[in-house]
């Protein structure tokens, strides 16, 4: 959510449909030899010892100050409730990723533990209500929009964190490399991903009923804003479609509040073009305001995995899912290990289908997901040998796949394990607005 494009509306031509699904068709799928990886890691910030205090806005104001002054390689930016995200440069490996973003990290821990703060690896905050700490047109119009699906979207803006995986599209021609298999794969791997590494059981200091309650969040503000669309052969095309067809979340002013219009798509807007005419400007905004869990963006962006526990949490599933998309010997396991949970989908985009809501309700307690966790992790720890990762990265995996999935677990067992959590049971499920 914070990669926002500016908000200074000057003006510009307009673009009409055509123009629209073209320039979408040429940005969104860059293809070519997978040799490139990135990753975004969200963090919720606490008290240092005392972690189920709020942080007043006076002093995340003050440390963020302190950290524009740090030198990073990673982009910082802050997300609507205070959350703190690092995005890596685009790495030519793995290990280069992992060292790049694990210094910036210990020296953005470093300013935060002198003003006695902490990042804290929760896809959901666990005590606190949603709370934004950024007040921009932006954030307002989409506090806007969201509230009128119900309370799902403030969580999502405010109480929410996730490691975000980032891997090139693939080749055009067909294959396990190739761009088409890529989407796919990626769609029902997310399921996997998202139940191995679930890790958000709890708000309001008591269960949800849901392992990953940030997907349930997600999934809350509606197919619109954070659906994909159906899987064919022709990615391109069905994106360009999603992408004209999804509801405009609002319409930039240089002045006063932005426009908030309701039911609104981008297709309408270009054909009758009011309240003015989109342009080029325009439509990159509206593919930021577009959160499907998997995102295409030149390369594709995999948003559905929760922040993870630990300093170091995060390089696991970096690790996994760069494995599994760009080694072929692993690839090909990893989509044999899925296909049999793509009858599960109904048929029906992600997350809005019956095998995403069970990734996140019951992770890998579910035999199905727990089966093809255990063969995916088996064959990433296979191939990160040959992509070069080190002895620490694959003996972290290593320990994942033995603490969590060859037991069927994942964080959010731990959590619902502690004192108030599991003694209680998952029960309470909350009910989708």
């Amino acid at each position: 959510m914070s990669d926002s494009v500016g908000g200074c509306i000057r003006p510009r031509t307009a673009v009409s449909e055509a123009e629209v699904e073209a320039l979408v068709r040429g940005i969104c799928f860059k293809t070519g030899p997978p040799r490139l990886l990135g990753v975004e890691v969200e963090w919720l910030v606490h008290e240092l010892r005392a972690p189920r205090l709020p942080v007043s806005p006076e002093r995340l104001q003050a440390v963020y100050t302190a950290l524009r002054a740090v030198p990073l390689r990673s982009a910082l930016t802050v997300e609507p409730g205070g959350q703190l995200e690092l995005s890596s440069l685009p790495a030519a490996s793995l290990t280069e990723c992992v060292r790049s973003v694990s210094a910036d990290l210990e020296a953005v821990r470093a300013v935060l533990r002198e003003d006695g703060l902490a990042l804290v690896g929760l896809g959901h905050d666990p005590w606190h209500p949603p709370r934004r700490y950024l007040r921009q047109p932006r954030y307002d119009a989409m506090e806007s929009c969201l509230d009128r699906t119900g309370p799902g979207g403030r969580f999502m803006m405010c109480a929410s964190a996730s490691v975000q995986v980032c891997v090139d599209a693939g080749h055009e021609e067909p294959g396990p490399l190739g761009h088409v298999r890529r989407w796919w794969l990626a769609h029902h791997l997310g399921a996997v991903l998202l139940a191995a590494f679930a890790n958000s059981p709890l708000s309001g200091g008591r269960p949800t009923g849901w392992r990953s309650t940030r997907q349930l969040r997600w999934t809350q503000i509606g197919a619109g804003r954070a659906g994909g669309p159906p899987l064919d052969s022709d990615p391109r095309g069905t994106w360009a479609r999603h992408v004209l067809d999804a509801p405009v979340m609002c319409v930039r002013r240089d002045g006063g509040p932005w426009d908030v219009p309701e039911g609104l798509t981008l297709r309408e807007w270009s054909r009758e073009l009011v309240p003015r005419p989109p342009t080029r400007e325009d439509l990159d905004y509206h593919l930021t305001t577009l959160f499907p869990p998997v995102r295409p963006r030149g390369h594709l962006e995999l948003r559905m995995i929760d922040a993870q526990p630990g300093d170091d949490g995060w390089i696991v599933p970096l690790a996994v899912t760069a494995a599994l998309f760009d080694d072929p010997e692993a690839t090909e396991t990893a989509y044999r290990a899925v296909k049999p949970l793509a009858e599960r989908t109904l048929g029906l985009p992600a997350p809005h289908n019956p095998l995403y809501e069970d990734a996140a309700r019951d992770a890998l307690t579910d035999p199905e997901l727990r089966e093809a966790a255990v063969t995916c992790f088996t064959a990433a720890l296979a191939a990160l040998p040959r992509l070069g990762a080190s002895t620490e990265v694959t003996d972290a995996v290593a320990a994942y796949r033995e603490r969590y999935v060859l037991r069927g677990r994942c964080p959010a067992d731990d959590l619902l394990d502690m004192p108030g959590g599991a003694d209680r049971g998952p029960h309470g499920r909350e009910t989708r607005s």
